[in-house]
């Protein structure tokens, strides 16, 4: 295509990251044709309300009220798809944009996380782009920092804060020292977490862009089904109060990386609320931002930071996407060709080190200390320290809190299973473990 034919993209979704390119596309025309090498034209739209107020003009656009119909148009170079879920109309959508031969741009994490292996596999047999900055922390440009920036480097590990929504809580909870529900709720009432939060707070948000770097930056295919996920729901103020005390602070944190070479590789994927130490770069990032830290053989430690979402941010990487696309700057998705890419099997981490604090919920009453205690010894996990909190809750509960010596995780495992079932235990133990630095 010549470069003085404008790149002429359909969009699916006019919520506020749709109506944002828009915006974007309006308000940084020039620019954005200038970098792009030719101008980026908006032809035709889809959403669910023909007619609704939405600050921008859509008016002489065409208007699809089947979405997949924007896949068929001739007038048409990509689809950008804003419509989100796994399935349903963005995944049929976005087969039919390919199937076309046409490039997508999308910013749907959890029909990467998905099917990312198999759009992949239809866009290179087609030809077609497909891009999903997007998809994974909002407008930092991660995505194309581990497929392009690092892309001469074996990554040893991908980590970081992958969800606004938990960070917004934690880093709440701890300048104001109320308790995850109060917090929930004002997060709620400020837009930072849906109506129904169970996948910001349950972690599964996290997993979705795990998979996704894992994928680019290991050269794995995508392994959703093996992200081990656990959420923030069990974490209270006491708990926040407790690693303050003890110099850290707690952050939901998504990381993978390899272990062994060739046949005996193994990839590590898990998001799990960890105690931070506060001189990490992690600890700092607060609010509803999102931080990525990828470290490289030779790259060394990078950190990627700043707004994980948001109209701005989000339409920002959008918009990027359909630069690259304009340049005809396409390559692999996962910047190696799908075929290539490696089907690692899940690491087991028991007989990974580390150090980690636990928290148990217990009736206070005598020999309970003694029962944990007894069950850390025949598991052999090592006790740093141990803290018996008083009376907060009513009933005769206490908290009792402690952090280990650094040892296999197996055998923090092996103690809490021991304690399974016991009378001494109101509610499931919490494990946090201390990230390194």
């Amino acid at each position: 295509m010549a470069t003085n034919t404008p790149l002429r993209i359909a969009i699916a979704g006019l919520g506020t990251v749709g109506v944002g390119v828009i915006r974007l596309l309006e308000t940084n025309r020039d620019l954005v044709a200038a970098r792009a090498g030719r101008a980026i034209e908006v032809v035709a739209v889809s959403a669910r309300e023909r007619h609704k107020n939405r600050g921008v003009d859509i008016a002489s656009l065409a208007w699809e009220d089947d979405m997949t119909a924007l896949a068929a148009r001739d007038d048409v170079d990509v689809v950008v798809e804003l419509v989100g879920g796994s399935d349903g109309p963005a995944l049929a959508l976005s087969r039919a944009a390919l199937s076309a031969g046409k490039g997508l741009v999308t910013a749907n994490k959890a029909m990467i996380a998905h099917h990312g292996m198999a759009l992949a596999e239809q866009a290179e047999a087609k030809g077609a782009p497909l891009k999903f900055e997007a998809a994974v922390a909002g407008g930092i440009p991660v995505v194309k920092g581990l497929r392009e920036g690092t892309s001469a480097n074996a990554l040893t590990k991908v980590y970081g804060i992958l969800n606004g929504t938990c960070n917004y809580i934690l880093s709440e909870m701890e300048a104001t020292g109320a308790d995850f529900a109060e917090v929930l709720s004002e997060a709620q009432r400020l837009g930072y977490a849906e109506a129904d939060p169970t996948f910001d707070i349950e972690g599964i948000d996290a997993a979705h862009k795990l998979a996704i770097l894992s994928a680019i930056g290991f050269g794995a295919r995508i392994d959703f089904a093996a992200v081990d996920v656990r959420g923030i729901v069990q974490v209270r103020a006491a708990d926040i109060a407790q690693a303050d005390g003890l110099g850290f602070v707690i952050r939901l944190i998504g990381e993978a990386d390899v272990e062994g070479e060739g046949d005996d590789a193994r990839l590590l994927q898990r998001v799990r609320p960890c105690l931070v130490g506060k001189e990490h770069p992690l600890a700092s990032v607060d609010g509803p931002t999102n931080a990525v830290v990828a470290e490289g053989n030779f790259s060394g430690r990078l950190l990627f930071q700043g707004a994980g979402a948001g109209d701005g941010p989000t339409a920002s990487a959008v918009v990027a996407d359909l630069i690259d696309i304009a340049r005809s700057a396409v390559g692999a998705p996962f910047s190696i060709p799908a075929q290539q890419l490696a089907a690692l099997a899940p690491a087991q981490p028991g007989h990974r080190t580390e150090r980690t604090y636990l928290r148990f919920t217990v009736n206070d009453r005598p020999g309970v200390l003694a029962e944990i205690t007894a069950a850390m010894r025949d598991a052999d996990v090592s006790i740093e320290s141990l803290i018996q909190q008083g009376r907060a809750h009513g009933g005769g509960e206490v908290l009792v809190a402690m952090v280990t010596h650094e040892g296999p995780e197996a055998n923090v495992t092996r103690a809490l299973k021991l304690l399974e079932g016991s009378d001494s235990l109101t509610g499931e133990p919490l494990v946090l473990p201390i990230l390194p630095d």
